[in-house]
């Protein structure tokens, strides 16, 4: 079936699955979950009813637009072929179509958001660009970050901040979306340099511990007075939030197991003791730095 739009013929037809390819640099994943389920038991019963758009390729066969998660639950579902909208568009056409098709999810880690608001961004200040050669009045007004979060019916602020997080190297990114890291201060570690990131990963293992909001900003102003180094990183890290109270109560109930049933309350705090200062020496080594000075109750 073909379809008239405007100059451009459309055309519906069923295209193997082996000539779908996806879209490059893809900024959404397919997950096998639940949804997913849904969707292939859908469409064993059903069948596919909407078709997914694609383009022509280059080199042959055609590029998923929109619909690679529907393509994905039809290799599951068995199928050999899928109805497909063909769309002679470019690319910055597709990025546009692609990303506002799957910004309507429920579900969208960060890093995806951020991936997307980003190359929806570039494809739509590139077609922007096009345009000032013919209207120079058009490049004064026009913010691509704008029309993606008018888009999204979200603030120019917000897409900005989401874009920020593209800055991120994959490990922090992947913190982010495991919401170890909240996105704003997510968005201060990103103006880090690169190897200053792989430092305050580093740290991060070590002391097992995320940068807060203003731990974050600190090392942003470290990093742009060139200051920031593994040292400024780690004292920054090393800073607690002060208790109310730095009075620790352990249950003998609780600490009896882990010791012979032979040992005094004296034995069992000096062993406590002597393995937090092997632990602090072995955190010191990792780190180059003087241990700090034992803290122990002395034996009786």
């Amino acid at each position: 079936m073909s379809i008239k739009t405007d100059n451009h013929p459309e055309t519906i037809t069923q295209i193997p699955l082996t000539e779908l390819h996806p879209f490059p640099d893809h900024p959404f994943r397919v997950q096998d979950d639940d949804s997913m389920k849904d969707t292939v038991e859908s469409i064993k019963e059903h069948g596919v009813l909407v078709p997914i758009i694609v383009r022509p390729r280059e080199e042959g066969g055609y590029e998923i637009v929109a619909g690679r998660r529907r393509k994905h639950a039809c290799e599951l579902a068995g199928l050999k072929t899928m109805p497909a909208l063909v769309k002679d568009i470019d690319r910055d056409t597709a990025t546009i179509i692609m990303v506002d098709s799957n910004l309507q999810r429920e579900q969208i880690l960060p890093s995806e958001r951020a991936k997307a608001y980003k190359m929806k961004m570039d494809a739509l200040k590139r077609q922007g660009m096009r345009s000032d050669l013919t209207s120079p009045q058009v490049a004064a007004k026009f913010r691509s970050d704008d029309e993606v979060a008018k888009a999204d019916n979200v603030s120019g602020d917000t897409v900005r901040r989401y874009i920020r997080l593209t800055e991120l190297n994959p490990q922090l990114q992947q913190m982010v979306d495991d919401k170890k890291i909240a996105i704003t201060p997510a968005v201060e570690l990103s103006y880090l340099k690169p190897d200053e990131q792989e430092l305050l990963l580093d740290t991060i293992d070590s002391e097992q511990a995320t940068p807060s909001l203003s731990q974050a900003q600190r090392m942003k102003k470290l990093s742009q007075e060139g200051k920031l180094n593994d040292d400024t990183i780690l004292d920054i890290m090393m800073e607690q939030k002060k208790p109310d109270s730095w009075n620790v109560t352990l249950s003998g109930e609780k600490l009896k197991r882990y010791f012979p049933r032979s040992y005094t309350p004296v034995q069992i705090e000096a062993t406590i003791f002597r393995m937090l200062d092997a632990w602090a020496q072995r955190r010191a080594q990792t780190h180059n730095k003087e241990p700090p000075k034992k803290k122990r109750s002395p034996e009786r």
